[in-house]
């Protein structure tokens, strides 16, 4: 059997695809990085429900456009890993917030025990 006959070309991806997966990660980087960098004035929770939302589309664009996992590919047998990758990212986002905000809450002092040191000293 040649290689004529197997639709390998689809499975692995043309340029035009890696090239719109390259700008469309380009982007979900910098729109985040200059959100940060810019210190635009939004309110921090919707600059932090963009930086975490444009995360979990990017993290989607790299699973589709450069591991090529999609729901036609191999008879749907795929979407099992598409269901994986949502629930793996799903755990990240949610468990980034959680770690972020109990360090902010346990590790940041507290206004009376910078009191207490002011006094003290």
């Amino acid at each position: 059997m040649s290689a004529e006959h197997h639709d390998t070309h689809e499975a692995h991806g043309s340029y035009r695809s890696y090239i719109i997966g390259f700008v469309l990660s380009v982007v979900l980087t910098a729109v985040p990085f200059w959100i940060v960098m810019a210190e635009v004035d939004i309110h921090l929770w919707l600059a932090l429900s963009i930086i975490f939302g444009l995360g979990a589309v990017q993290i989607m664009v790299h699973v589709v456009y450069f591991l090529h996992v999609t729901v036609k590919a191999e008879s749907g047998w795929q979407v099992m890993s598409l269901a994986f990758t949502g629930v793996l990212l799903l755990i990240l986002l949610v468990g980034s917030i959680w770690v972020m905000t109990h360090l902010n809450n346990n590790m940041m002092p507290q206004h009376e025990q910078m009191e207490m040191m002011r006094n003290a000293g």
